[in-house]
């Protein structure tokens, strides 16, 4: 028989219904960004493991500062927190597996027997393209009508990266996350969507070296100095090291004594607002690279 209200099926297979569509969302802070995006305004937000008892203003994206209500993060999450303001659904994401990011997994549990609760997968099996297409029509489903003007611009941005991505000089990108005076993460290309992305496009990336860890390589300073690469993502989540604190590093220094450095939100919102400006910026590094 047909459901009369409200019905979305997640990226667990599970199909969450209501009688009436969601309007007080609740929502990891990276679906909350993403659901502004598309003009949707969550009723709160919370981090993750990552984060502290402060909102993330990488991950929060356009979300008002001044009236995010944020509910917190890691030990501070429980049942009762996130029902508090009464919301009538639930947004959480995955990294694979179906298992909710962010949540310990009982709390997880007790909030899905209370609300419906939906689970988008982020992952490194999934497209960039596809991600933005699951959360485009999760905010279709609680009445959003699409970027419209947006994905014109997002297929703009993309032909401008193909076309700066043609430079005959094709300096390699390389994507990391700064652990401290001599660790650095660096990110494996083919484990993140959006790097993926820009592989897709014809850009160069830099793969660091074969090891531990499926999402980072985590080598020293001057391991990663040797790389050479011409463009330089750096994460920009507060849970990294920020570029401020790394200008006493001579291996820093020579990694990006040449290089254009740029911000990275390894995080960023779902959407085509947010990817087409990654794919702009990405793009005026390597015009500014092939200028020099």
């Amino acid at each position: 028989m047909e459901h009369a209200g409200w019905q979305f099926s997640d990226d667990r297979g599970q199909l969450s219904t209501a009688g009436r569509t969601p309007t007080r969302v609740t929502a990891y802070i990276r679906a909350g960004a993403t659901l502004w995006d598309h003009g949707l305004a969550p009723h709160a937000v919370f981090g993750s493991l990552h984060d502290g008892a402060a909102a993330d203003p990488a991950k929060a994206g356009s979300l008002p500062a001044g009236d995010l209500r944020y509910l917190g993060a890691g030990s501070a999450l429980d049942t009762d927190t996130l029902l508090s303001g009464e919301p009538d659904l639930v947004v959480a994401v995955s990294y694979g597996g179906g298992q909710v990011y962010g949540l310990d997994p009982d709390t997880a549990k007790h909030l899905e027997e209370q609300v419906p609760f939906v689970v988008l997968d982020v992952g490194q099996n999934h497209t960039l393209d596809g991600i933005r297409g699951r959360f485009d029509a999760l905010a279709r489903s609680l009445g959003a009508a699409g970027e419209g003007d947006q994905e014109q611009l997002l297929d703009a941005a993309a032909q401008r990266l193909r076309a700066a991505a043609e430079i005959p000089s094709r300096p390699g990108i390389l994507a990391l996350s700064p652990a401290g005076p001599d660790q650095v993460h660096l990110a494996r290309p083919d484990a993140w969507p959006e790097l993926r992305a820009l592989a897709g496009h014809g850009v160069s990336t830099v793969r660091p070296p074969d090891g531990a860890g499926a999402n980072w390589a985590t080598v020293g300073w001057a391991e990663a100095a040797e790389l050479r690469a011409g463009v330089v993502l750096v994460d920009i989540r507060s849970n990294a090291v920020p570029v401020s604190e790394l200008s006493g590093i001579e291996a820093w220094m020579r990694l990006t004594g040449g290089a254009r450095v740029l911000p990275w939100n390894p995080e960023s919102p779902a959407s085509a607002r947010s990817h087409s400006r990654f794919f702009t910026s990405v793009a005026g590094a390597l015009e500014a690279v092939a200028a020099e």
